[in-house]
């Protein structure tokens, strides 16, 4: 049987496409860390964010002049978007976390695959089938019950409930203009580039609410090295590069898997407990995307045929 140029190219799709889905599993693996590194870190959050993602632009900025690709300042024009996105979304769940309790933050974060899917399939040309809205819906009510099962935190305003929803809007614009910027840029010029913004944005943000924005100690400088290395360059990183090979909303659904694997890392190394409802509730999360995964490699043509679309 002669392999057709369609079919070559039809296997190379699902090549790169399995490539993004094990790229996006390691992205959410490595942001699920930051919650337990930052539980060490004795700083605001946006100190935390503004010297964690400065460490992070100067690292990856280095190595892209040492890779023949500098750094240009068209690119920050070019990653604004993505940039101010970003630094919105630590910006209002820093504020947020004030105001109401960590839970109603959390699972408000959780229906950002609602929104990414609805722009995903309206301008990006994603197909998604019934099942996978399905499962997509089954994840996100075992994420509520992981969450809502964590704490008694019962400090709850409306106005934090608002700023969790900016986060959420926000968080969900940052991934629409990774997807979108593979027309202009590559993913690791946007991915510097936005964390370059997100520090320019986190640094007058901290003076003007009050935190404490002084040079960390040697024991933050670790951690906040750590963050830069498992949230920023295999986080972003990843999501961002993968993001190029995958839809857009199955990007934004293994989002779903932070808060699972966050409270595991949290069981194992802070003794934090986890209940028997929560084990089960992470047993749905993880079923349901695994089903997600099973069923793009088990129908390729529909991801193809969304890619052409793009």
């Amino acid at each position: 049987m002669t392999t057709t140029a369609a079919d070559a190219g039809a296997d190379a799709e699902r090549r790169e496409l399995s490539r993004g889905l094990v790229g996006a599993l390691i992205a959410v693996c490595a942001w699920s860390t930051g919650t337990v590194l930052v539980a060490g870190i004795d700083m605001g959050g946006l100190a935390t964010g503004f010297y964690r993602f400065a460490l992070f632009a100067v690292g990856i900025v280095v190595w892209m002049h040492f890779a023949g690709t500098p750094f240009r300042l068209r690119l920050l024009r070019d990653s604004m978007w993505g940039g101010l996105a970003l630094g919105g979304d630590i910006a209002l769940f820093f504020s947020a976390v004030k105001l109401t309790s960590i839970v109603n933050a959390t699972i408000i974060g959780a229906l950002q695959p609602i929104v990414v899917g609805v722009v995903a399939a309206k301008f990006f040309g994603e197909r998604v089938r019934s099942r996978d809205v399905m499962w997509s819906l089954i994840a996100i009510a075992g994420v509520f019950v992981v969450v809502s099962a964590a704490t008694g935190d019962n400090h709850n305003d409306w106005r934090g409930d608002l700023l969790a929803f900016g986060a959420m809007l926000t968080w969900s614009a940052y991934f629409i203009a990774s997807k979108h910027s593979k027309n202009t840029m590559t993913s690791t010029e946007f991915t510097a580039g936005t964390a370059i913004w997100v520090s320019i944005i986190c640094l007058p943000l901290g003076f003007l609410l009050g935190q404490d924005m002084s040079w960390p100690s040697w024991s933050n400088w670790v951690l906040l090295g750590a963050m830069a290395i498992s949230a920023g360059v295999i986080g972003h990183t990843l999501m961002n590069w993968s993001l190029v090979r995958i839809p857009l909303w199955i990007g934004s659904t293994f989002t779903l898997l932070i808060p699972v694997f966050s409270a595991l890392l949290a069981w194992a190394f802070l003794d934090e407990p986890v209940t028997w409802i929560q084990a089960g509730a992470m047993a749905v999360v993880i079923g349901a995307l695994t089903a997600i995964v099973h069923g793009q490699q088990t129908a390729p043509d529909a991801t193809v045929g969304a890619a052409e679309a793009q």
